[in-house]
């Protein structure tokens, strides 16, 4: 079973840094920050992963998180995001050095109506057997988008034109700054990135949430990629790195789920300005 884990989160990690070239130098930064004083190189471990999709049947939120309730997943929380129309779920393993994964959803019918037709439009050729798939959430975007259709979308919602180019992949990967050894706090790895060029989200402030609701986190601006749409070739927001700290409960153990508001937040890392 791990093996079976292991390989998924390997294929979304490099299908990942395939369109997240910051997500490569960061990951190098933080490995020589960390483990440039021993002989065996240490590991960076990966809080947790995102995903993204919309509420349309044959690929809503819970086809995606099919593939990992089958390798022992088990949904642990629920979080609405009423103004950016999003619902979300988390789900932790057993295993509690396996990644947590956060999938949300767009809730289609809560969009304009011509937002709803392009969306309806990109999925009609979509396989009813596609959530079926070994590859199903790294495969992509199974469509393609006018420039003019991409701009509309992103009027309306970051979100939905950023899945109408991007499709189904990890949005984002995250550092847990608990199990690394010299970078003890949200504000010292903010400082690093910093330091070293790279842009944070500083939407709702560089550190969203903080120990007073168990978790800080913090996340760069995605990376701007050149996609093909239908009708031009325009550079884009691709994915991003998070980073967060968890805080201990009143019973001892830290927190292991997530916070609506900040992470409200964090999906600001992929809008285009």
């Amino acid at each position: 079973m791990h093996t079976q884990i292991n390989e998924l989160f390997s294929h979304l990690w490099q299908d990942y840094l395939a369109i997240t070239p910051s997500a490569q130098k960061i990951h190098a930064l933080l490995n020589q920050l960390e483990f440039s004083d021993v002989e065996t190189q240490g590991q960076l471990i990966n809080d947790h992963i995102a995903l993204r999709t919309f509420n349309i049947e044959k690929i809503n939120l819970d086809k995606l998180a099919e593939h990992f309730i089958a390798l022992g997943y088990v949904e642990k929380g629920q979080y609405d995001f009423a103004q950016k129309k999003l619902k979300a779920k988390h789900f932790e393993h057993p295993d509690t050095n396996q990644p947590k994964v956060f999938i949300s959803e767009l809730l289609v019918e809560e969009m304009p109506q011509a937002i709803q037709d392009i969306i309806y439009k990109m999925l009609e050729n979509v396989d009813e057997q596609l959530a079926l798939q070994d590859n199903f959430l790294y495969s992509g975007a199974h469509w393609q988008v006018s420039s003019a259709d991409y701009e509309t979308l992103a009027a309306h919602s970051e979100y939905a034109a950023w899945m109408s180019v991007w499709g189904f992949r990890a949005n984002h990967f995250t550092i847990s700054i608990n199990h690394m050894r010299k970078i003890k706090s949200v504000e010292q790895m903010n400082s690093h990135l910093k330091q070293a060029g790279f842009i944070l989200n500083s939407a709702g402030g560089e550190i969203k949430g903080g120990e007073e609701v168990l978790l800080a986190q913090s996340s760069t601006m995605a990376d701007k990629i050149t996609v093909t749409f239908a009708d031009a070739q325009q550079a884009v927001p691709s994915c991003f790195y998070e980073f967060a700290q968890r805080y201990p409960m009143d019973n001892g153990e830290l927190y292991q789920g997530f916070v609506a508001a900040s992470a409200d937040k964090i999906f600001e890392s992929t809008n285009q300005n």
